[in-house]
């Protein structure tokens, strides 16, 4: 299997993963019509979970006070940022959703910089966000402040998956905070008399639990092993097209040309930053 990988372009990984993550987004805004955000989150961190366990076995006893600490934060941070962009999605085009939330990643990618190019970048972020607020309609704006708190998880879960990924081995450190996620969201995801447990919220579901996590992780997992941080950075700064793309593509949901700009800007931003960072990182070595 590895050896069959290792003939694929890390590239093409990267970009198989980001359509992944996006088609599984708009396959859960759509079951929405069905059952709650909390429980489409819920299920797809259960199944995440159950998947993960089948390649993992996380070493669970003699660990440290702080090794737990560590994780549990990971696994706060993994729920919330689930909960509140599928929160973000039942009120706001998905497209949009993710270009707020991308703040971020950007955010961890030039925080502590004080070069002037990095200051410009998040100035041209701010003002493709900004934009949003100029909509002709009155936008909301509970689903974008759930949006920014899902960006604010997504920094946080960048910020600890590097101390996880030194206590917890392989994929055992996200297999154990998908567990204390799936354990989080279970009281709002059981108690909103939504259903849950019947064929076709559980299909869906699964289905988005491979697509917008296990598959896009394992690639991803593989193609940084041979490809610069810096690449893939740039890459991962397709998200909010990607998923403007399959939200029209999956559900008809459109974008008007504020938001279609707004989004422009957040994603050369993100370039921009990442290119700023990390452009002459050498690549990782397999």
């Amino acid at each position: 299997m590895r050896a069959a990988f290792a003939r694929v372009d890390p590239v093409l990984m990267v970009l198989i993963g980001i359509a992944t993550v996006q088609l599984g987004a708009a396959f859960a805004k759509d079951l929405f019509a069905t059952t709650t955000p909390s429980a489409t989150a819920w299920l797809r961190l259960c199944f995440s979970s159950l998947i993960f366990l089948t390649f993992a076995r996380p070493r669970v006893r003699g660990r440290t006070p702080r090794e737990w600490l560590i994780v549990a934060g990971y696994g706060v941070a993994l729920a919330g940022m689930n909960w509140s962009i599928y929160e973000s999605f039942a009120r706001i085009p998905i497209g949009v959703a993710v270009t707020v939330e991308f703040l971020g990643p950007l955010a961890v990618a030039v925080f502590g910089s004080r070069r002037l190019r990095d200051l410009i970048w998040v100035g041209l972020a701010a003002v493709g966000v900004a934009m949003l607020g100029l909509q002709p309609i009155d936008p909301d704006w509970v689903g974008l402040g759930l949006a920014l708190l899902a960006g604010a998880l997504w920094a946080a879960y960048i910020l600890l998956a590097g101390p996880t990924g030194q206590v917890f081995e392989g994929v055992s450190g996200v297999t154990v905070a998908s567990l204390i996620g799936a354990v989080m969201l279970a009281v709002p995801a059981l108690t909103m008399g939504a259903p849950v447990f019947n064929a076709h919220v559980l299909g869906v579901a699964l289905a988005v639990a491979l697509l917008s996590s296990v598959i896009p992780y394992g690639l991803e997992m593989v193609a940084l092993r041979r490809m610069a941080p810096g690449l893939f950075g740039i890459l991962m700064s397709l998200e909010p097209a990607a998923a403007a793309l399959f939200a029209l593509l999956v559900l008809g949901e459109g974008l008007s040309t504020i938001e279609i700009v707004a989004m422009a800007c957040v994603v050369v931003a993100s370039v921009g930053a990442t290119r700023t960072r990390q452009a002459s990182a050498p690549p990782l070595i397999d």
